[in-house]
């Protein structure tokens, strides 16, 4: 697996990763004040699907293009390709610009509310900062994104979201990151909203990361699973998860009918499958 996201971009695990994510920002838009949105690995914003890198894999065909000819969606999934699709006017069901996480938050934030986006590479980072000029609402950070959790939490709001989104470049030691990283930012702001992005490919590993991250002390641990095939082979991509601590009020129940639709829409086999579950609901 090539980890840089050009390759990637407008995937099936990037179609669940930004429906949570446009979700999640509608929920914290139910309310008034202000909220903050930490993206801790932004990448460069937007990706072209004309580019050598998309074309080589042409993993979109599977993700994003099967979504935007249909009409039964749940509404969350609508506000989710309405989105993909002001980036692309004029071409219909085709596609020529794929937004990524940070381009998706900032095109949904209201005036008072605030995106932190921190990527790491230099080149990533400085378009991303090329993305954003001139848009108070956004700050980019050339840095960690785990360092950035430690330094840039809680945010001043005192509500929003953490999108954990790692390209899992160590591959199981990635989990170690994130569940460090976790760990830190309870004792900073153990009530904000964190989502984390994860692959699965076998079975076990999923398993395990699910029983270290249940041993964390957050009170409220939801996890949606993606599947398109059967998660027994370390040699791809077969699925993927979203993890989601401190989800707003009865999110699970507008999560289930997301991850519902998605596994329908992008079914490759008789092999895959979905799953919504409370990891913990305490409190």
């Amino acid at each position: 697996m090539n980890y840089r996201h050009a390759y990637h971009a407008g995937n099936f695990a990037d179609v669940l990763k930004h429906a949570v994510l446009v979700g999640l920002i509608e929920a914290l838009k139910q309310k008034a004040t202000p909220f903050c949105v930490l993206d801790t690995h932004a990448g460069r914003a937007r990706y072209s699907l004309q580019s050598e890198e998309a074309e080589k894999t042409r993993e979109y065909t599977a993700g994003i293009l099967p979504l935007l000819g249909l009409a039964q969606l749940p509404s969350l999934l609508h506000v989710y390709l309405n989105v993909v699709r002001s980036f692309n006017p004029g071409t219909g069901h085709g596609l020529h610009i794929y937004p990524g996480s940070p381009l998706i938050a900032a095109s949904l934030l209201r005036a008072n509310d605030r995106l932190m986006a921190c990527e790491l590479e230099p080149g990533e980072a400085q378009a991303l900062r090329a993305e954003f000029a001139g848009d108070a609402r956004v700050a980019c950070h050339h840095r960690d994104g785990y360092e950035a959790m430690r330094a840039l939490l809680p945010p001043k709001e005192k509500r929003g979201l953490v999108l954990i989104d790692p390209p899992f470049e160590t591959q199981l030691g990635e989990f170690d990151d994130v569940l460090a990283a976790l760990a830190v930012a309870h004792t900073r702001w153990p009530t904000g909203c964190y989502a984390v992005w994860y692959p699965i490919k076998l079975r076990h590993d999923a398993e395990h990361f699910y029983r270290r991250l249940a041993a964390l002390p957050f009170g409220k641990i939801l996890i949606a699973e993606l599947c398109l095939h059967e998660p027994n082979s370390a040699l791809r991509l077969n699925g993927c998860g979203i993890a989601l601590i401190n989800p707003p009020w009865r999110f699970d129940t507008a999560l289930a009918e997301i991850l519902s639709a998605l596994a329908e829409a992008l079914r490759q086999s008789r092999y895959g499958s979905h799953e919504l579950r409370w990891l913990k609901n305490e409190g």
